[in-house]
């Protein structure tokens, strides 16, 4: 289950990654043929600015994946409820003072970005930073509803909403260039009012019966807000770091003899746009390890973190070669859509995109790991990981390949901050575990006693009622040979027979598709844990009240015999877990 689980979030997840980059990748393009190179390098010092929008974002959504993968790991809905308030009240807060102050200090803004006081350049970059940041809380907003739209397993409905954005984006910056000429102005705001339109999309399920998340007053929390901000600084810490980058590159490379004309600046920025775009991939492997993983580590499941980390690792290695090399045979035609004209700054751009592709590969397997050591609860590291691929490896790389290489040093810097980072992991990983930083045991850092043993541990996969039988007898047999008492063993070889016969029976059968019951028992020092998952429809059985007397016996007899029952549905999963005292 947990291969499928993978797969199927890794398709939505890099899909959904293209929300920030598709808008600016598109305005790149606009923007150099109908505005020309100078209104590409104002677009480019606007970018960091643009990048703290997307931080806010980043930073909540963040915080939701960790603040809900928790309260769903406890089986906790009313705490998932808590997370979705909160982090819509904080967004809309947040993004529409950011909009404000963007509007109003937009000169402020260009200036120290380095477009000077004065001029076209300082002018067009002002315009965009206005024009981009009326998209403040939608942009946000876009953001922070991604990982609930994946949690709820709508990736359907995100994929639309990715797609009315594109056209939307397509559309207006087209009328924008050839009806209304307000420059870049009416560029930015094209890109805000995409972002609009696919929260529209996504309002279509939020604002539904169908979701599973409720909105209300009472669920805004200072505690869970704080827990949000704190989950959340890793990734604003990411975003931070790019930031930065972004920054230190554009200065750098205004310094070169070969930035006549902002040349230089304007090749980096179309380097960087496809490149945003090329790294969904990796983006996308850092959100499913941070989702999943964080469930399994609240589930003390150390064998299903295992098993996603080293899949997501396999995914990014081929996905990273895959995107590499498309980069490198396609690079002359990718920058081509954006500098048509032969020349320095198409040839600079052209061999930046390449060797960028070479970085693919070990910022996958970076993002894996860091985001499974903060779903661990080891935010410090996965910052300093952050820190260090993002801003400390690559800036320190440009610097001191530059001096030798020119700006051909400068395109190196991604790959060489992704490659410095593994290899520095690697060094990490040896010195705290004395194990190889490849060994499956070592990799995830977790401690010695988390978790259950493999001997107090029971998996099944159920998929025939002739099954449901072994795995009751199973599960009896388990509970016996742990020294339970016959009375707790019937009672969970029970609840397996009569669940995992309810899901067979009416789940299985309600389509054609293959579907997966995962039985997972935990034998814990003052308790026993029972947890069936499934990939059915929706079904809660804590809210299943037949009017007919005479059904529902067997759901009524499991729930009254045990101690703590939870129900959650996530990801396209329903999740049923049974706690019962020794």
């Amino acid at each position: 289950m947990i291969r499928k689980l993978v797969r199927q979030m890794l398709a939505a997840q890099i899909f959904s990654a293209l929300t920030v980059s598709l808008c600016l990748l598109i305005d790149s393009v606009m923007i150099s043929r109908f505005l020309g190179e100078q209104a590409i390098a104002a677009y480019g010092l606007a970018n960091p600015l643009l990048l703290m929008i997307g931080a806010i974002g980043t930073l909540l959504a963040g915080g939701i994946q960790v603040v809900c993968s928790k309260a769903l790991g406890r089986s906790s809905q009313e705490e998932a409820n808590a997370g979705y308030s909160s982090a819509l009240a904080v967004a809309g807060g947040v993004s529409l003072l950011f909009m404000l102050l963007a509007l109003i200090f937009s000169s402020f803004f260009a200036t120290v970005m380095g477009a000077g006081r004065s001029g076209v350049l300082f002018e067009q970059t002002r315009d965009y930073l206005a024009g981009f940041s009326i998209g403040a809380p939608g942009s946000v907003g876009a953001l922070v509803l991604v990982p609930f739209l994946q949690m709820a397993g709508q990736s359907n409905l995100l994929i639309v909403a990715v797609l009315a954005m594109t056209v939307t984006d397509v559309a207006l910056d087209l009328v924008n260039a050839l009806v209304l000429h307000w420059g870049m102005f009416g560029m930015g705001l094209a890109s805000a009012l995409s972002y609009y339109a696919a929260m529209a999309v996504a309002a279509v399920y939020f604002c539904s019966k169908k979701c599973i998340f409720r909105f209300s007053r009472k669920g805004i929390r200072k505690d869970t807000i704080a827990d949000l901000f704190r989950s959340g600084i890793p990734a604003g810490v990411n975003m931070l770091a790019s930031v930065i980058l972004v920054y230190v590159m554009n200065q750098l490379l205004k310094a070169m003899p070969t930035a006549v004309h902002g040349g230089a600046v304007a090749a980096y920025t179309v380097i960087m746009s496809i490149g945003n775009a090329a790294n969904c991939i990796t983006t996308g492997i850092g959100g499913v390890s941070l989702t999943l993983n964080g469930i399994f580590y609240h589930e003390e499941d150390k064998s299903a973190m295992r098993e996603t980390v080293k899949l997501l690792c396999c995914r990014g290695i081929l996905l990273g070669f895959v995107m590499g090399a498309l980069l490198l045979v396609l690079a002359p035609q990718l920058i081509g859509i954006f500098i048509a004209n032969e020349g320095e700054v198409r040839d600079m751009a052209i061999l930046g995109l390449r060797l960028f592709g070479a970085g693919l590969i070990p910022c996958c397997i970076n993002n894996a790991l860091k985001y499974a050591y903060q779903a661990s609860d080891r935010p410090g590291l996965t910052e300093l990981i952050s820190l260090a691929e993002g801003a400390v490896f690559p800036a320190l790389a440009a610097f001191v390949l530059s001096r030798f290489l020119g700006t051909t040093g400068a395109w190196m810097a991604f790959a060489a901050g992704e490659i410095l980072t593994l290899a520095a992991l690697g060094v990490l990983i040896f010195r705290i575990t004395g194990q190889k930083p490849w060994d499956e045991t070592a990799v995830l850092l977790l401690k010695k006693d988390f978790g259950v043993s493999p001997e107090d541990m029971l998996e099944m996969d159920i998929s025939s009622l002739e099954e449901v039988t072994e795995a009751s007898e199973k599960a009896m047999e388990f509970c016996r040979s742990h020294g339970q008492d016959t009375r707790t063993a019937n009672h969970i070889a029970l609840c397996i027979e009569e669940m995992a016969a309810n899901v067979i029976q009416y789940g299985f059968s309600r389509d054609v598709k293959d579907h997966h019951l995962s039985v997972l028992i935990l034998d814990k020092p003052d308790q026993w844990v029972l947890r069936l998952r499934d990939d059915c429809a929706a079904f809660d059985p804590l809210q299943f009240v037949p009017k007919e007397a005479d059904r529902g016996i067997g759901i009524r007899l499991v729930l009254a015999v045990a101690d703590e029952v939870y129900y959650t549905y996530s990801m396209s999963l329903n999740n049923l877990v049974f706690k019962m005292p020794k």
